[in-house]
């Protein structure tokens, strides 16, 4: 913090001043301000009263934090602790009703590129498998802030931080899914293939792996986008997930064979196959281990473009030893947490109608 950290008192009687966001008159009961005085103060523990606290802080304008000592440092940390009390589906949930989730939401258009991605970072783990606050964000106008973040801004960790935001506000969220469609999201997704930071393009190639699986129909627009030449060109990337998400992404393109999204007589596509063939098959063991995937997308998707036996399948390099224990799943246990993907789950078993009770004939 600044000097010796932010004006909490001049924070106070400012925020006491403006606490409607519309009237300087307003008066706060005595309970109010006594409440307010220990969370500026930090004398209070509980995790409601914290986010109350830092979403008080969020709608002060920029100038008063600035004027008060508040440095980008000082809300950086302050969005670290909201984004581990959010860890919580309960408290994630409770975001909106004691005021948080605008004022989270306006730090995404924050002059600091920081405070951008920062609060991207935090979004993400509010939204993630939690379909509550997914609907709450889309009612919020939440989307239209991430979609202008992802596609134009000019720093690339804010570019990245909010497509992994939008990643989580749409998955299993059909409503987010059309939006990001008229958007023209998959325009978006696809500059963040062309760009040179892998961490974005693992995103990107994750989130059409999983919207050509959504939809069948979405396998149209990425062909006529040109994705088949970027993902063709990817998967011979120095990077091992990269690698395998274009894979799968060509794959989700061939399975469809009547629709012609991927062209099977392709050079490029054969000379691909063959080449990484040939890097696997130099592999040494421990190599062939960390490529588990790679080594059966690769012949998953030979054997569909061309209707043989992949080489690596003859030379019994699909599945070796070191496989018998079943494989992770690499997406699920990188992009959902254990308690939000149970919570998912248990919100769509809720909301499965009934099963009838079968009677049978009185006796």
């Amino acid at each position: 913090m600044a000097n010796n950290g932010p004006n909490w008192d001049g924070l106070l009687k400012w925020s006491l001043s403006h606490s409607d966001g519309a009237s300087s008159s307003r008066l706060l009961s005595e309970e109010d301000r006594k409440w307010f005085m220990e969370a500026m103060q930090g004398h209070t523990t509980d995790s409601i009263s914290r986010m109350k606290q830092i979403s008080q802080i969020m709608k002060m304008p920029e100038q008063v934090l600035e004027s008060q000592g508040v440095t980008s440092d000082d809300l950086e940390g302050m969005l670290d602790e909201l984004q581990e009390h959010v860890e919580s589906i309960d408290l994630a949930n409770d975001l909106h009703s004691i005021g948080g989730l605008v004022p989270l939401l306006s730090y995404l258009k924050n002059s600091n590129a920081k405070i951008r991605a920062k609060s991207a970072d935090v979004l993400t783990t509010v939204v993630q498998n939690n379909p509550r606050s997914q609907q709450l964000v889309m009612e919020a106008n939440g989307f239209e802030p991430l979609l202008t973040n992802f596609i134009a801004d000019p720093d690339i960790r804010v570019r990245t931080k909010a497509l992994g935001a939008i990643s989580s506000l749409i998955r299993h969220n059909q409503p987010g899914i059309t939006a990001f469609r008229l958007a023209n999201g998959y325009a978006g997704l696809r500059d963040a293939l062309v760009s040179d930071t892998t961490r974005f393009q693992r995103k990107a190639l994750n989130l059409i792996h999983y919207l050509l699986q959504e939809s069948n129909s979405d396998c149209k627009i990425v062909r006529d986008l040109g994705f088949a030449r970027i993902m063709i060109h990817l998967a011979s990337n120095q990077d091992l997930e990269v690698r395998e998400f274009a894979l799968r992404g060509l794959l989700e393109l061939a399975r469809e064979e009547s629709e012609r999204n991927l062209d099977r007589a392709d050079v490029n596509l054969r000379q691909l196959l063959e080449e990484r063939t040939r890097r696997i098959i130099a592999m040494s063991d421990e190599d062939l281990c960390a490529a588990r995937e790679e080594r059966e997308l690769v012949d998953i998707l030979w054997t569909v473009c061309y209707d043989e036996p992949s080489c690596l399948r003859e030379r019994g390099l699909v599945y070796l030893p070191c496989d018998d224990e079943m494989a992770p799943d690499v997406i699920r246990d990188r992009f959902e947490p254990p308690l939000r993907a149970w919570a998912a789950r248990r919100h769509d078993e809720m909301n499965e109608p009934p099963v009838p009770l079968l009677l049978g004939p009185a006796q």
